[in-house]
């Protein structure tokens, strides 16, 4: 049986923000489809790699995604196989750089593509994050591809001992790494109008909790929710922060 979705609208905005870095190694986009309406793709890339090649990695992230993305036909092409060829080409071109400049770039990659039936599509690698809230509430969000995570899962630590780890940033999965690239898959068969999805590298959802991120996303327009996000962040890092970048889109019924 065909579904026929009810009408809806998207309501987007990003932020980053340098932290207490030298360098902005961070990088974060959402596009909507030149071609057909209400596809739109989200994705954050939290670089690695030195001065300059962390943001390449980055960089080379996004591009390929945008590249991609202005070929992709959503009504022929399946959304998983697409996000997955960002990560896979991603990964093969920041791979390439590593070996013409004799750097080590690396990059993790949170991506979600929503399309006009509502579904969202999601991919993700390392430890940027990919949320989902109902109103308030979180729904479900992706699993870091790191070494405290898989403490978690193992039952060794607890949710809260993992945030302050001194191991939190190592990661067991990003791109640019010799070996193929862990990443996972998700979607959500059904946005609904009060659904928020969010991107976002660990400088920014380290500092927060689902139920703090859930109040925020709910009680605020996406642009003024990040800043809000990026300033608490910014305070509770206390000189100490990371790069941060987040991109929000809100699901809203037409009035």
């Amino acid at each position: 049986m065909t579904r026929t979705p009810t009408g809806f609208r998207l309501s987007a905005a990003t932020g980053t923000h340098r932290g207490d870095r030298l360098y902005q190694q961070d990088q974060v986009e959402i596009l909507t489809h030149a071609r057909f309406s209400n596809c739109l793709l989200a994705m954050v890339a939290d670089g690695m790699g030195g001065k300059s090649g962390g943001r390449k990695a980055a960089d080379q992230v996004l591009l390929t995604g945008q590249q991609l993305f202005e070929r992709f036909v959503p009504n022929e092409e399946k959304p998983e196989d697409f996000l997955q060829q960002i990560v896979s080409e991603a990964h093969l071109m920041i791979r390439l750089t590593a070996l013409s400049a004799e750097e080590e770039p690396h990059s993790t990659v949170a991506a979600f593509l929503i399309g006009a039936d509502r579904r969202c599509h999601w991919i993700h690698s390392g430890d940027s994050r990919i949320y989902q809230f109902r109103g308030p509430n979180m729904i479900k969000r992706t699993l870091d591809h790191s070494y405290v995570q898989k403490l978690v899962d193992e039952g060794q630590i607890s949710e809260e001992e993992a945030a302050t780890h001194p191991q939190s940033n190592l990661l067991t999965g990003c791109l640019g790494t010799v070996q193929e690239p862990s990443f996972t898959q998700a979607v959500i068969e059904d946005l609904q109008a009060g659904d928020t999805l969010m991107s976002c590298s660990d400088g920014l959802w380290h500092y927060f909790t689902p139920s703090e991120l859930g109040t925020v996303l709910h009680s605020l327009p996406p642009r003024e929710a990040a800043e809000l996000l990026i300033s608490k962040a910014r305070q509770r890092a206390r000189g100490g922060g990371d790069n941060l970048s987040l991109a929000i889109v809100q699901v809203q019924a037409l009035s």
